[in-house]
């Protein structure tokens, strides 16, 4: 590891550290110059942070796009941030279907919250053709017994 990883690690830790201390502008400072080279981590904590206004102005375009990149370089917590976003039309247009593509990406990883995400969807039928049997199946994989 040469001396420039090594401060790019530092900067990264510190800017995670910085956001989970709820010290926005700080980590803002430090994420930003990471997220604009690439590294996922950082995108995704400056898409909340854009998305939410923290440490900045709310900017739903940054939030969007940031989320949308570290989703593609298959950050699990980012699939589920995008598909949130297509289901809820934040940031983004509204869009169902892609919020039930990303919500399957995330699901694949185990994320718990995206398998009952998916569930909901799939038993309301809402982005993709209503299906009990699924619905069932992805609310076991999420750890909820039959009712």
């Amino acid at each position: 590891m040469n001396d420039q990883d090594n401060a790019f690690d530092i900067d990264l830790a510190s800017g995670i550290a910085a956001f989970e201390c709820k010290q926005f502008s700080r980590a803002v400072g430090l994420l930003a110059p990471l997220a604009e080279q690439g590294q996922v981590e950082a995108q995704y904590r400056m898409a909340i942070m854009a998305q939410n206004g923290l440490g900045m102005l709310p900017n739903p375009l940054m939030a969007y796009s940031y989320m949308k990149s570290a989703a593609k370089a298959g950050l699990g917590l980012a699939q589920h941030g995008l598909a949130f976003m297509y289901m809820e039309g934040e940031c983004t247009d509204k869009n169902p279907a892609k919020a039930v593509e990303w919500f399957k990406r995330a699901a694949d990883q185990g994320l718990v919250g995206s398998l009952t995400t998916l569930a909901m969807m799939y038993e309301q039928g809402h982005g993709v053709a209503q299906d009990l049997d699924e619905a069932r199946r992805l609310y076991r994989l999420a750890g909820f017994d039959e009712r």
